[in-house]
């Protein structure tokens, strides 16, 4: 019976990560959130004129997007937690209850 253990290895991650947690996944989706960001600073930046403001708003959206989409010690990141929360929200929370024939002698 020794000869038969099962060994599970810890901490193997199924894809290539650039550093801990961010791997291509999570590099493409902090590109999108940084352009969605630049593109709000652009639109700061064209009705104020003020360019330290437009620059602080790009690099905090850099920033920003790639801590959002960085997962923690249990594989989630804020992004899946916020996805989880939506999916929560729309889906169905009232389970009716209708009696059933088990078996099924009616």
């Amino acid at each position: 019976m020794d000869e038969l253990k099962l060994y599970i290895p810890m901490g193997v991650k199924p894809e290539t990560e650039l550093f801990n947690g961010f791997g291509r996944k999570q590099l493409f989706q902090s590109v999108i959130g940084s352009l969605a960001v630049g593109a709000v600073a652009a639109v700061v930046w064209f009705l104020s004129g003020n360019v330290t403001a437009t620059v602080i708003l790009v690099l905090s959206g850099i920033f920003g997007s790639v801590m959002m989409t960085t997962k923690d010690q249990s594989n989630l990141s804020v992004v899946d937690q916020v996805q989880n929360l939506v999916r929560f929200l729309w889906s169905q929370k009232v389970y009716p209850y209708r009696y059933g024939d088990e078996w099924g002698c009616r």
